[in-house]
């Protein structure tokens, strides 16, 4: 432990999904080489929650937004001020000594964002070089109409902007320590992505092509040709499969 503070949303925890079939979409996980994690008591409604050595996905059968990038900070209910200070609006915030403490807000451009009090599944005992089907977890990307706002919102978070990007598609990269994310146009996606990236990526593709998963292209006007490719998950935010360099 070197006692170093925690960043201000604490340390990640998954990207959270509201599915409707929470085993399809665990199978779905699986069959690209997702791990199964333990999941605990504290969800009322079913969930899974499948990694695979960087990436933790969690599968809840619920309504509400999709996807959340979802952290985790003790004592929560203590920190809320600091966000209410900052003028930070709490789209959820159940806090309390007799309820999972739990706070929920959206970034600008409607992206949800949700910290809570403990864990909810149990590590997944899984080496990083483990990496599954799509190869590297590198990001996950939002679509926003604005680089310099979503920057200036995302940065106070703990989120440092890289320099922009033009391929495969223009983004502007952030980096932080526990999950990196980027930002891109709509026009290249309207949704939300993650990103994984691989050498060797054109071979990893044509073994998820044979394995009959369903695949499309990333959007006019961005990247064309390999590495371009979307994989189509069944919770509506596509796996984009990019080559990477060695």
């Amino acid at each position: 432990m070197t006692g170093a503070p925690l960043p201000l949303l604490g340390t990640f925890h998954e990207v959270s999904f509201a599915v409707l079939d929470v085993r399809a979409a665990v199978e779905f996980y699986e069959r690209l080489g997702f791990t199964p994690a333990t999941t605990t008591d504290t969800l009322s409604h079913p969930y899974g929650v499948l990694s695979d050595g960087r990436l933790s996905v969690g599968l809840h059968q619920r309504r509400g937004p999709s996807p959340v990038l979802t952290f985790v900070r003790p004592g929560i209910a203590h920190w809320v001020p600091q966000l209410t200070d900052a003028g930070i609006e709490l789209t959820v915030c159940h806090t309390g000594d007799e309820v999972f403490n739990e706070i929920g807000f959206e970034d600008p451009f409607g992206h949800a964002l949700a910290v809570l009090e403990a864990r909810t599944y149990s590590p997944v005992p899984r080496a990083l070089t483990e990496v599954s089907l799509c190869g590297d977890f590198a990001e996950v990307s939002l679509p926003v109409t604005d680089f310099a706002a979503a920057q200036g919102f995302w940065e106070p978070l703990g989120f440092v902007a890289a320099a922009p990007l033009e391929g495969p598609y223009p983004h502007l990269p952030l980096i932080s320590d526990y999950l990196d994310g980027s930002f891109h146009h709509p026009r290249v996606c309207e949704r939300a992505m993650l990103v994984f990236r691989d050498p060797e990526m054109p071979a990893r593709i044509a073994r998820l092509k044979e394995l009959g998963l369903p695949m499309s292209t990333i959007a006019s006007g961005a990247a064309d040709g390999a590495g371009s490719t979307l994989l189509e998950s069944p919770h509506g935010t596509p796996l984009v499969l990019l080559e990477s360099e060695r």
